[in-house]
């Protein structure tokens, strides 16, 4: 037994020198998992065209120890990537700031136009341990309006004619290229196209305001679209709330900005040996009437197949028999950076029943209620007209039921039904897609009437979950299913009313009911990084309030909102702000 003493000694010796090996690590493990992550510019990670002359930057500290805190920061900001990364910044470098703040706005050399900067930020833990973020960056825009060298341009003047405009523009490009951006401000909503390829899975865009007071303009990287030799841009245009053609009790169709929509755009090109150009909006533009027949944000889209232009955003194009376009004019002056979470399809949600009725009768139900649009894939004979109707609940005969949400739509004759798209096929023999691009509903049902007979799966309808994409940052998760289901329910409900602003409804009135959103805001921002859409929102209220502090009880409004509230006499929800 003695004998074995100095074996068990070694063992306890080499026991507790692992021992202290592990606890030398700590501090170094520690310093591992002390860093900032999360870093954003205006709360948007790596944003692109922001107008903002002083962004925030903001971070988040990662470290799952106890009392875990940041006891300073140091911030590097410059135009070389390489410089940045070795902590060093020739925009701004701030000295050693000894306070836990997050939230910093940028306080360096003036920040140019067209421009990116890349930033880090090295901090200190509570034991005063440093570490360094991975570097990020933020592109400027415009900054100013006199940087905007295109002009405005649309179709017509014409803003009764319904179907929705196409644009092209064609160019060369002989240089190699390093980057290439896209600015575009619309008022009315757009898709993007450059060598037929859509830039961007972004919908509905730009985001709502009241246009003759702000506008916002968007930015899109497109260096990867464009190409040596012949290019195209494609601009596809929708009416959204600028030209509203629809008839309902809020007045939009008499909106004092009412026109047909248009955009201005600045294509700018930066070259391999320093140089940029510019390809413009302007009168070398062609246009020519598009296959969408019909849009309107409020009630539906319709789409004739027959009238589709095969390869119309290609530059093999030839659009001779295309015409010029016209000068618009800006419904304002003030043209903004559109810096929040965009709005997108972010949930696919496949059919999860089918009722066939007859052959041209069928009623799909996609298990839950949604805001968003349904896709339809189908095969039929030229000139098959397919109704599409969206609702919330059914008859007892098993069609759908839109006496719960039509109740505000005042229309004058039967050719724009409610929440119902229209459909025409162009009988090529093999299947055809349709989704709407201008429009969004509030539904869980979509009942599809044929002119003539098709044949339909639970595979040809498809729902598409639409919102403004903000990240999730709260979850509940508990022993209770019930406590579980209305937690789900009333995200669901949050996320359908969230589209560039708050809405009371996707469905009825789609409006920005200030009590409304009031009420749900604390239920958002805690489950949802939302901010970004909220400080739109706020900007909305600033260009809606008279000199007296008059607000409107709807924001944004095209000026009716001032009389419409909750009250008998219609005015009594009216705030005053100081």
């Amino acid at each position: 037994m003695y004998k074995s003493r100095p074996l068990f000694n070694k063992i306890f010796q080499l026991i507790i020198v692992s021992i202290l090996v592990i606890f030398n690590c700590m501090p170094l493990q520690a310093q591992q998992n002390c860093t900032p992550v999360n870093l954003a510019c205006e709360y948007i990670e790596n944003p692109l065209g922001i107008d903002a002359t002083h962004p925030r930057l903001t971070w988040k500290l990662k470290d799952t120890r106890s009392g875990a805190k940041q006891s300073a920061y140091q911030i590097f900001v410059g135009t070389d990537s390489v410089q940045v990364s070795n902590v060093k910044g020739n925009t701004w470098q701030t000295q050693k700031v000894n306070t836990p703040k997050q939230l910093i706005s940028f306080g360096g050399k003036a920040l140019q136009p067209f421009t990116k900067y890349f930033w880090t930020v090295k901090m200190w833990d509570k034991d005063g341990m440093a570490s360094v973020a991975k570097i990020v960056s933020f592109e400027t825009g415009m900054m100013e309006m006199k940087n905007w060298k295109g002009a405005w341009i649309n179709d017509t003047r014409n803003i009764n004619l319904q179907p929705a405009p196409y644009f092209r523009k064609a160019f060369g490009v002989v240089k190699k290229i390093v980057t290439a951006r896209a600015y575009i401000a619309v008022t009315g909503l757009y898709e993007l196209y450059v060598n037929g390829v859509q830039i961007s899975n972004q919908r509905l865009d730009p985001m709502y305001t009241r246009f003759d007071r702000r506008t916002l303009y968007v930015t899109h990287d497109i260096t990867a679209q464009l190409q040596n030799g012949n290019n195209v841009i494609g601009v596809l245009l929708g009416n959204g709330w600028f030209n509203h053609q629809s008839t309902a009790v809020w007045y939009f169709h008499e909106a004092p900005w009412r026109a047909r929509p248009a955009f201005c755009m600045d294509i700018r090109i930066t070259y391999d040996d320093g140089t940029t150009e510019t390809i413009t909006s302007g009168k070398d533009w062609k246009t020519a009437l598009s296959p969408v027949i019909f849009n309107s944000i409020y009630t539906a889209e319709h789409y004739d197949a027959r009238l589709e232009i095969p390869h119309w955003n290609e530059a093999s194009f030839n659009d001779s028999s295309w015409k010029e376009v016209e000068y618009s004019r800006a419904s304002t002056a003030n043209i903004v950076a559109q810096v929040l979470h965009p709005i997108r399809n972010v949930e696919e949600i496949p059919g999860a029943s089918i009722n066939k009725i007859s052959d041209t009768n069928y009623v799909f139900n996609l298990g839950r209620n949604i805001a968003g649009v349904s896709r339809i894939k189908v095969m039929g004979k030229a000139g098959t007209i397919l109704r599409l109707k969206h609702g919330e609940r059914l008859y007892a005969n098993g069609h759908v039921d839109l006496s719960n949400i039509d109740v505000h739509y005042r229309p004058t004759d039967d050719k724009d039904p409610f929440q119902t798209d229209i459909f025409i096929l162009k009988g090529t023999g093999t299947e055809e897609i349709f989704m709407p691009k201008f429009n969004y509903k509030g539904f869980q049902y979509i009942e599809v009437t044929a002119t003539k007979s098709i044949a339909l799966t639970n595979q040809s309808i498809t729902g598409y979950f639409m919102h403004s994409d903000v990240p999730a940052i709260g979850s509940i998760s508990s022993s209770n299913a019930t406590i579980d289901k209305i937690w789900q329910a009333t995200n669901n409900s949050y996320l359908s009313n969230l589209f560039g602003y708050p809405t009371d409804c996707p469905q009825r009135e789609k409006n920005g009911w200030t009590g409304d959103a009031q009420i749900a805001i604390e239920t958002g921002l805690y489950n949802f990084d939302a901010i970004t859409i909220y400080e739109k929102w706020l900007a909305d209220h600033r260009d809606e309030q008279q000199p007296n502090g008059v607000l409107p009880s709807i924001i944004p409004t095209d000026g009716w909102g001032y009389e419409w509230g909750n009250g008998p006499d219609r005015t009594s929800t009216i705030a005053i702000i100081p």
